[in-house]
């Protein structure tokens, strides 16, 4: 088991920053601007041989008592408790503040070992900076700088020391199979929060009534009838004129990431609301990224059957390019249809995987052309001879031949439903590619 380590502090003090470089990463979103992470954020982290998770946090007001600092401080709790180690980052250059203070009131009532850290300490004296910090009655402070690493490791071996000592059992790496890796994403309040909560049976990310309240991509595993999942909730994503902000540019890059680093992307769509053109920009991206994909079309109980009707129209007209994904109709808050939602996300990620022969292939190739065969172009019509797999997630069939320049896109759309038909491919797109041998009789130019 891991040690877990949490990192609670004001806005602004360097927790995301340091989270980095813990997890020697970028996934934690880090900017001059406080308030930035909002949701508790896990990662990875090694010093030597040491493994150790740890939680960061956004900035932490322990008296908030409605709207979104509120729900941001129920994640610092949920972080706290679930923490061995929490280390307290407070900012050396702005000193000691009223704020740092009503953290520490929390924090010596939680019963959880906690380091004072002084963070952005590059080029100040040890007794000048801390000095002030003495008055939070939490022992010595350590000093470091998150951005340059200066006390960072000596930092997190002392942390491992408290929590093994207090845990003999901790420290010992245990192999967990992250299974299929799952991204939500959709447009801004949609409800993907609200479907990760219901999955887990917990709040575990934020769902406030606010569009745009995730700013940062969460990674969640996660366990549904023994089989093992990764969660990642995303940003919403908005057009692009609607980005204002910094921060909701850098969130729209995180979600781009994670759907092209998963392998099932579940595009969450909101019932109440038309299906938008943003809708379909999100689905062409899943598309192009070759990604395996599910369909949820959430907030459908309440609608009546005429409105029902006219959903499921506009889902055929806009998203018609979709038409190997499985759509589901569910209600994330009243947890209907997410066992079926389930169920098709195993089947689009088996799909994606699938391992498909190349005598399998020939065959269905051979059946295809024997069935219709590709038009000429001009005097020559194309020869297709033989196909093999030439990769997975998305799966891409590489069909070998001559004149294979000459084949249609209509032809090329006939062959992928005859191969998605044959081997079951649904909920995964498909890749074609055509390879023409050379005419040996041909001149080649030197």
């Amino acid at each position: 088991m891991k040690p877990v380590i949490a990192l609670v502090g004001r806005p602004n003090v360097g927790k995301s920053t340091l989270f980095n470089r813990l997890t020697r990463s970028r996934d934690a979103l880090v900017a001059d601007l406080p308030g930035l992470t909002r949701d508790r954020h896990y990662g990875e982290g090694r010093v030597g041989e040491r493994p150790f998770l740890v939680i960061d946090t956004g900035g932490f007001e322990p008296v908030a008592k409605e709207g979104i600092m509120y729900e941001m401080a129920k994640q610092t709790k949920q972080a706290v408790v679930e923490a061995d180690v929490v280390i307290f980052i407070v900012d050396g250059r702005q000193g000691l503040t009223p704020h740092d203070k009503t953290i520490t009131d929390f924090l010596r009532k939680s019963g959880r070992s906690v380091m004072l850290v002084v963070n952005k300490a590059e080029g100040m004296k040890y007794t000048s900076v801390t000095a002030d910090f003495y008055e939070l009655g939490l022992g010595d402070p350590y000093v470091i700088s998150a951005a340059h690493g200066d006390g960072v490791a000596d930092l997190v071996d002392e942390a491992l020391d408290i929590a093994v000592a207090q845990r003999p059992d901790l420290g010992e790496e245990v192999d967990v199979a992250r299974g299929v890796k799952i991204a939500i994403v959709g447009r801004p309040n949609v409800g993907k929060s609200t479907l990760v909560n219901t999955l887990l049976g917990e709040e575990r990310v934020i769902a406030f009534d606010m569009p745009g309240t995730t700013r940062d991509s969460i990674e969640i595993p996660f366990e549904r009838d023994g089989k093992q999942y990764t969660l990642i909730d995303t940003a919403g994503i908005r057009r692009r004129g609607k980005v204002f902000e910094a921060i909701e540019k850098f969130s729209v890059v995180k979600t781009l990431q994670s759907i092209s680093e998963t392998n099932v992307v579940l595009l969450l769509l909101d019932a109440q609301q038309d299906i938008s053109e943003q809708d379909a920009h999100i689905a062409g991206f899943v598309l192009e990224s070759g990604r395996a994909l599910v369909v949820g079309v959430n907030k459908w109980d309440g609608l009546q059957s005429d409105r029902r009707d006219e959903i499921k129209m506009d889902l055929e007209r806009k998203l018609s390019f979709l038409s190997f994904a499985k759509f589901h109709f569910i209600s994330a808050l009243k947890s209907t249809g997410i066992g079926p939602l389930m169920k098709s996300i195993d089947s689009a990620y088996a799909a994606a995987m699938s391992n498909l022969t190349t005598p399998k292939l020939t065959r269905a190739l051979i059946e295809a052309v024997e069935h219709q065969q590709p038009r000429r172009k001009g005097s020559i019509r194309p020869k297709l001879r033989y196909a093999h797999q030439g990769g997975m997630n998305p799966p891409v069939v590489v069909i070998h031949g001559n004149a294979l320049e000459g084949v249609d896109e209509s032809y090329k759309r006939y062959l992928e439903k005859h191969f998605r038909e044959t081997f079951s491919l649904v909920g995964t797109p498909l890749r074609i590619e055509f390879r023409s041998s050379k005419n040996p009789f041909i001149r080649q130019d030197k």
